[in-house]
């Protein structure tokens, strides 16, 4: 099982994840609804990726990855970031600090997973 951890506000976005990764079977997904929620979860639990929301009240996705890069055991952790405005300005930016992919919203979620999954190399 693929451990993940996915932090989105949007309630519904965070469901449609769930399950499509749960369906695939290859994920076990672990969801927090913020930033600090989610730097608070991983203080327990190590995912194997890392599914961020770009736009966030209070902590962005990249300010949620920018203090878990400081942590040892995520340094090298995979992350794939979702948003709905993706420039290629921001694009370069998040690759620079270790996004392994950037998946546009509206995500497709029959092809989450894959995506995912490549991402991881």
């Amino acid at each position: 099982m693929i451990k993940l951890l996915h932090v989105e506000d949007d309630a519904d976005i965070r469901e449609i994840a769930k399950l499509s990764l749960e369906l695939s079977g290859e994920f076990e997904v672990v969801q927090c609804e913020t930033g600090p929620d989610a730097l608070a979860k991983v203080e327990t639990y190590t995912p194997d990726i890392i599914l961020l929301d770009m736009m966030m009240p209070g902590m962005t996705g990249k300010e949620t990855l920018q203090l878990m890069r400081k942590m040892e055991s995520l340094k090298d952790t995979p992350a794939v970031f979702m948003t709905a405005r993706a420039q290629e300005s921001e694009l370069d930016e998040l690759r620079a600090i270790g996004a392994a992919e950037v998946i546009s919203k509206p995500f497709d979620p029959m092809s989450l997973g894959e995506q995912i999954k490549q991402a991881m190399g």
